[in-house]
């Protein structure tokens, strides 16, 4: 693992470089870590047949490609910044579902078991980013926190890597954030209890 990760950093510093090709032979190394960032992803909750964990690598892969210039450090930031990727696309999508079913299309989606499940998890999801904006205009250190540990599923040390603080800090950003977000769905719920 050790000569893989040198070689990633390697290929980041190619890229940022601009040299022809180290993105594509980048996305090459890392396919299987970002499926399983992808996976993490869609594990998370009830997010079963929102998307694809293939659809979702490559989604992220145009949206990496469209980066012109790489600025990030190493390792731990590029994985955070597919991580946050990976996100953005989630909610991308779930945003565009929500405004199909209000109308936003003309053909109708028949309701069954499996599309009430992809709807209430398109609810989750855009609860949790609404929830994760509010903390990011509050305190924007812990929302990165989050963003790490929760949707990239990265340790404590490579959250510190990515970040560039301490693990002391992470740990404890992380439980506040967890705190603040739990509080912040559970008033949510309170507020909106879902319709019989």
């Amino acid at each position: 693992m050790p000569e893989s990760s040198s070689e990633i950093t390697r290929l980041l510093e190619r890229w940022g470089d601009g040299e022809a090709g180290a993105f594509d032979h980048l996305i090459e190394l890392v396919y299987d870590e970002l499926r399983n960032i992808a996976r993490h992803h869609l594990g998370l909750g009830a997010r079963d047949g929102v998307m694809d964990t293939t659809v979702l690598v490559h989604e992220a892969y145009l949206r990496l490609a469209r980066v012109e210039e790489w600025d990030g450090r190493g390792r731990a930031q590029f994985f955070a910044f597919c991580s946050k990727a990976m996100r953005h696309i989630l909610i991308d999508f779930a945003r565009h579902r929500r405004a199909a079913k209000r109308g936003g299309a003309a053909e109708e989606i028949p309701l069954d078991e499996e599309t009430a499940s992809v709807d209430a998890a398109v609810a989750e999801l855009l609860a949790v980013e609404e929830a994760l904006q509010r903390l990011e205009s509050e305190n924007a250190r812990m929302s990165r926190v989050f963003e790490c540990r929760y949707y990239g599923g990265m340790s404590v040390e490579e959250t510190a890597t990515a970040l560039d603080t301490s693990t002391r800090t992470v740990e404890r950003e992380w439980a506040r954030a967890k705190a603040y977000l739990s509080q912040a769905l559970d008033h949510e719920e309170r507020a909106d209890p879902p319709s019989k």
